[in-house]
């Protein structure tokens, strides 16, 4: 039996492909304030301005395509039972080949019903006023904005509870409740963490094998780690 290799993805293997992180230093996303674009209040006040901004990044999503470490992970499903965890709201590990893929914060190639969450549609055009679902309420973006309740969590806490190996993937852990997740990990999984300027992570139980380096970088060397560890189990 595969062992299950269970990994948390961030904002930071999406950027090499060149999908923009959206929070820029100054704390704008895009030049938007995060309360106007990402929360229900924000769309409640403007709309015109939320459909707009998803629209820019649904299009940008179609210009880019995935890179090397999102196609290593798809290929480590060879070797290991692979599960994604990711933060980021585009597709490029479906892309790349991954078959297991969790989106904690929603997927910016769906739409869903502002009256009914469990109604989701594929969605891959502009989203505009005036597109409603079957019973006439307008649709939304599917993605969980500040405020929102993160409905996938709790599969995200199983996936990880049961995973002989986890990895940390371009994400500052700085978001919750997804930068929870590592505690939930068995104290007995080797927890991988790359990054180029890594944080420590306190009271973790866990043998932590960080790799200060970029997403595509980090993913290759952790692939030759996880041959050496395996071929000595």
């Amino acid at each position: 039996m595969k062992k299950k290799l269970v990994v948390l993805t961030g904002a930071g293997i999406s950027a090499e492909s060149g999908i923009k992180t959206f929070r820029d230093s100054d704390g704008l996303w895009e030049g938007h304030d995060v309360m106007e674009v990402a929360t229900p209040e924000g769309w409640h006040k403007n709309q015109d301005l939320v459909l707009d901004f998803y629209n820019k990044r649904r299009r940008q999503l179609k210009e880019v395509q995935p890179n090397s470490g999102h196609l290593i992970l798809a290929e480590l499903e060879k070797d290991f039972d692979v599960y994604i965890i990711t933060q980021n709201v585009d597709d490029l590990h479906e892309r790349a080949g991954s078959t297991k893929v969790l989106h904690l914060h929603g997927e910016l190639l769906k739409v869903r019903s502002t009256k009914n969450k469990n109604l989701i549609l594929d969605w891959t055009d502009d989203l505009l006023t005036g597109n409603f679902d079957e019973n006439g309420h307008q649709l939304r973006p599917h993605i969980v904005w500040f405020g929102e309740e993160v409905s996938a969590l709790e599969e995200a806490i199983n996936i990880t509870e049961t995973a002989d190996y986890f990895a940390v993937i371009g994400t500052s852990l700085q978001v919750y409740p997804a930068a929870g997740l590592i505690s939930y990990t068995p104290a007995a999984a080797p927890l991988f963490y790359i990054d180029p300027k890594p944080i420590s992570i306190p009271n973790l139980r866990n043998k932590v094998e960080v790799i200060a380096k970029t997403a595509t970088e980090g993913v290759a060397e952790m692939r030759k780690k996880l041959s050496e560890l395996e071929n000595l189990s």
